[in-house]
């Protein structure tokens, strides 16, 4: 359990500190080649509903980058956390199983959670 926080926590910072990496770079260097696909237009990829209101303004290349940014940083935090941890679980059950050993019994249930499922099995029957 404490590793599984461990874990948690450690990708919570380097997901934020990444998206914030990947945020620059697509603010930089995407969003100004997404505005050139909009024309000479200082706006690029964005549509005034009303004119003369600038808060009236759909920026779709804002939301572009928006995507952009969430998929990189999710592809990355996938690829350098996800991934090797898997692979480093998977050799660590392959050891196990080649030296013989077992793998761990659960531990027995305490009195509530004993409880937990005997509420749970009479609910289960009473839908039934």
């Amino acid at each position: 359990m404490r590793g599984n926080v461990l874990d948690l926590a450690i990708a919570v910072v380097i997901g934020t500190a990444f998206a914030t990496v990947v945020k620059t770079v697509v603010d930089n260097l995407v969003s100004p080649l997404i505005a050139s696909l909009g024309g000479s237009n200082v706006q690029g990829l964005a549509w005034t509903v009303v004119e003369g209101n600038p808060k009236s303004t759909i920026d779709f290349a804002a939301i572009i980058n928006a995507f952009i940014v969430f998929f990189l940083t999710a592809l990355v935090v996938y690829f350098v956390l996800v991934v090797p941890m898997k692979k480093i679980q998977d050799r660590r059950a392959a050891a196990a199983a080649a030296k013989g050993e077992a793998e761990p019994e659960p531990e027995p249930l305490t009195m509530d959670q004993q409880l937990l499922v005997e509420i749970r099995d009479a609910l289960k029957a009473r839908q039934q």
